[in-house]
């Protein structure tokens, strides 16, 4: 047991020994250095801060630029349906318009020949009745487009009026 307290008492000593060592080796506290310490702390704290900022800007940037591109993608959508339903309009008024010019050119030469046929006649009328159809069909489909094209410009003075009737 003589020997275990000896040997605790020794590296005790050996520890104290190593302490102020240390202590003799560590560098001594520079008054100027402790106060660019502090200054080095604010300047990163304000740099922090900024960051915190620019990260917050940025987001606010990202949001507003995926709204846009949500809206904006629903235009195209909205715009690229319009077309399709006036290329098809088109299509249906030249269609019938090729059926009209068809038919009166067949009626033309049955006048030319003295011979009036009935059904050249009736499916020559049929054919401008469709042509017409066509043609308001293309007209509504313009219209609608205009509309919708004007409907946002009406909404904010809507808004207003009620709010002043209100």
């Amino acid at each position: 047991m003589s020997d275990i307290s000896e040997l605790e008492s020794r590296i005790t000593a050996a520890l104290d020994r190593i302490g102020q060592g240390l202590e003799a080796l560590g560098p001594k506290p520079d008054p100027a250095a402790g106060e660019e310490l502090q200054q080095l702390r604010v300047a990163l704290e304000e740099e922090r801060v900024v960051n915190a900022q620019l990260e917050e800007r940025v987001r606010a940037i990202r949001q507003k630029q995926e709204s846009t591109v949500s809206k904006l993608t629903q235009e195209v959508e909205r715009l690229r349906q319009l077309l399709e339903d006036g290329e098809a309009g088109i299509a249906q008024l030249r269609k019938v318009n090729a059926e009209l010019r068809a038919n009166n050119g067949a009626l033309r030469e049955a006048v030319a020949q003295g011979v009036a046929e009935p059904h050249l006649i009736n499916k020559s009328m049929m054919a401008e009745l469709e042509a017409l159809r066509a043609a308001r069909a293309a007209d509504r489909t313009e219209i609608d487009a205009v509309l919708a094209e004007l409907a946002p410009l009406v909404e904010p003075a809507q808004n207003r009026e009620e709010g002043a009737d209100a």
